[in-house]
């Protein structure tokens, strides 16, 4: 592989994007994403000539659950340019993998538009990110190999919880106040299940569900998939792929301590290289 520093977004970066107008319904856009399996969509100008529109926002699951959910705006006909996230971050394409981290944990985001010059070409996602990191030869990840527990090292040791009889609307209300993507589901004091951004937007929104009738339990993801903490960061990396989620709890003799999500994997190598990012912007 290359310098570990200097490979380009481009090499990385989506190419195939899912496009909507600003028109396109929550519901819609909850349903594309649903069908495609995937987390984020691009939004064009409406008009004649679809190629020569310019791309205004993009909607992630994330703006489905806190800006329509927990916001009370489910409507059939409520617009993704009434919530989409607008003006887009973009990044140029020469750019490095590093700087894509950078630029994603300054403004807490998944997704980043990939340009040249005034163009849009791509989008770079957090998964991208992981997927060259944690499997590249060299690098801070390559580092973590050889530390005791690593995955205690980039786990997040404050839980958020909530009971499995709460409705899907305290659950995307919760989610928004704390600004997370998961929430372990607590029965009778133990923990059963997770229920994530995305099971909201596919087994709700998508479905046309009730979010205030609807209860946590009806939807949770149990049992739990976790990882003990004593596994490495690859195998954390793999388990995720594998199992398509973004979240793992993290267990010490069977007892959940943390939770780990696919930003934290990466969040540290931001972080160890922040003073040369800041020497360069």
């Amino acid at each position: 592989m290359s310098d570990f520093s200097s490979v380009a977004i481009q090499e990385f970066m989506q190419q195939d994007l899912e496009v909507i107008t600003g028109t396109t319904s929550a519901l819609e856009a909850a349903g594309c994403m649903a069908e495609k399996r995937i987390g984020c969509l691009v939004v064009q100008e409406e008009g004649p000539d679809a190629d020569q529109l310019p791309i205004v926002g993009l909607v992630s699951e994330t703006d489905l659950v806190r800006k329509v959910m927990a916001a009370d705006q489910v409507d059939a006909t409520t617009p993704v340019a009434q919530f989409m996230s607008s003006p887009l971050q973009t990044i140029a394409s020469h750019r490095p993998m590093l700087d894509a981290s950078h630029a994603m944990e300054k403004h807490g985001v998944r997704h980043l538009c990939v340009v040249e010059g005034e163009e849009i070409v791509g989008l770079i996602s957090i998964r991208d990110l992981v997927r060259y990191f944690v499997y590249a030869e060299s690098g801070p990840i390559r580092e973590l190999d050889n530390v005791y527990r690593p995955l205690s090292v980039l786990m997040q040791t404050s839980i958020e919880i909530i009971d499995n009889q709460a409705s899907v609307h305290q659950a995307a209300q919760h989610m928004a106040t704390k600004k997370v993507g998961a929430l372990l589901v607590e029965q009778h004091g133990e923990m059963k299940g997770i229920v994530t951004e995305r099971d909201l937007v596919q087994k709700v929104l998508s479905e046309e569900e009730d979010v205030n009738t609807l209860t946590v339990k009806r939807i949770m993801n149990h049992p739990l998939i976790d990882i003990d903490i004593n596994r490495t960061i690859h195998d954390a990396s793999d388990l995720m792929a594998e199992k398509w989620i973004r979240h793992l709890p993290v267990t010490e003799n069977r007892k959940i301590v943390g939770i780990l999500s696919v930003r934290d994997l990466i969040r540290m190598i931001a972080l160890r290289d922040r003073p040369r990012f800041l020497r360069q912007e």
